[in-house]
């Protein structure tokens, strides 16, 4: 083979290579396009807390915010709205509990306030109205004792100070039997290893002087 035959092979291999180099990366570049524009359209299944993510809220004031005087012992003292939202899977019942760990200053508490107590509120209820009455509570609802010794409602009435008042829905896989007018302490012993949720709502609350 002359000279010039054997350049002419050595161009056409090479261009023959060339051309095969770039459809590999022009193949490369389609399936790549192909994989995103799937995996765009593909939602990943979300875990089952992302699914059911729980809120707590009330109209009467918003989260860390001021508790108004008429949900105080300064005002009528009846109890805040409260409203919840998706209930956790396997769910049987809710359990509220209104309590406020910087008593008696929160420069230097020395116990944690209970203010309210209810338990198996039933998972078909995912609010409670603004001042509810015993009567009006939800069929099956129980009620347990706040730190002044008796049932219902007992607002903020701080000493000194700025205090946290801790709205909390706890979120149970059974129904508790009847107690009888727990405390708080009681109760929750009765829900140990039963609560598959927890979900706060802060306000916060300080007397003129």
């Amino acid at each position: 083979m002359d000279i010039k035959s054997e350049y002419k092979n050595h161009r056409r291999n090479e261009s023959y290579a060339r051309r095969t180099y770039l459809l590999k990366i022009l193949g490369l570049v389609m399936v790549f396009s192909c994989f995103c524009s799937i995996a765009a359209e593909i939602k990943l299944p979300q875990s089952e807390k992302e699914k059911k993510m729980v809120t707590l809220t009330s109209k009467s004031f918003l989260q860390n915010g001021e508790i108004p005087i008429r949900h105080t012992c300064d005002g009528q003292d009846i109890s805040p709205q409260l409203s919840w939202t998706e209930v956790p899977a396997g769910t049987k019942s809710f359990v509220l509990i209104v309590d406020d760990p910087d008593a008696p200053d929160p420069a230097k508490p020395k116990m944690t306030w209970v203010h309210w107590v209810l338990y198996n509120i039933p998972i078909s209820i995912s609010s409670l109205a603004e001042g509810i009455a015993v009567e009006s509570l939800p069929p099956g609802t129980l009620e347990g004792q706040n730190d002044w010794k008796r049932t219902g409602y007992g607002g903020p009435c701080p000493p000194i100070g700025t205090h946290r008042y801790f709205h909390k829905i706890y979120a149970m896989d059974t129904m508790l039997p009847d107690l009888k007018y727990p405390t708080k302490a009681i109760l929750e012993k009765a829900m140990q290893g039963h609560i598959i949720e927890r979900f706060d709502l802060i306000g916060r609350y300080r007397r003129s002087q």
